[in-house]
């Protein structure tokens, strides 16, 4: 097999372009670390899988604003002495064209408490700080809007808007799912 100059060249000009492409995949903490920065250290954790009817479906996409990717979710209970510390769950979605994956921390009675981001493969500067998230706990479902005063990040737009997508889409499982079944 005879190597031509033009194809010596292409060749060094792949492996330049591949070494000069960044690469900003970053992850913050594992699943059990994750869990234990929800609930604590020690705290009982138990699964809780959900499969929605087609009426829950339409009832959490319409109250999440976003369609739903899957038929089960899956939520972490973290319970102390058998009582309910809250619920967390894992959501990953992709922002422009990685993925962002976030925890999401409920109360027992499904208020936002806490976000965590486990890990986050967009360049740094399009990550939500931790200052953003904070603005939004205990704010209820229907106020997790950018039209009602959650406020967007110059530079962050898609990471922030699919952020609120994800929680948005927690909670109203939470409200459809958990809530009317009074496990909480």
């Amino acid at each position: 097999m005879k190597i031509t100059r033009q194809g010596t060249f292409l060749v060094l000009f792949l492996l330049l372009l591949s070494e000069a492409t960044p690469s900003f995949a970053e992850i913050f903490y594992s699943k059990n670390e994750a869990i234990e920065l929800a609930f604590g250290k020690g705290v009982q954790v138990e699964l809780l899988s959900l499969f929605p009817d087609e009426l829950q479906v339409a009832n959490i996409e319409q109250n999440a604003r976003v369609k739903l990717e899957s038929g089960l979710f899956t939520f972490y209970v973290g319970k102390e002495l058998g009582k309910i510390l809250g619920y967390a769950s894992i959501e990953t979605i992709t922002v422009r064209t990685k993925p962002e994956t976030l925890m999401i921390v409920l109360t027992p009675n499904g208020e936002l408490s806490k976000v965590y981001t486990l890990a986050f493969h967009e360049p740094p500067e399009y990550q939500p700080p931790q200052a953003w998230f904070d603005k939004l706990y205990k704010r209820p479902l229907v106020d997790l809007d950018f039209n009602k005063g959650v406020d967007g990040i110059s530079g962050a737009t898609l990471s922030t808007r699919a952020a609120i997508n994800s929680i948005r889409k927690v909670m109203a499982i939470y409200q459809a799912m958990i809530k009317t079944k009074g496990q909480n």
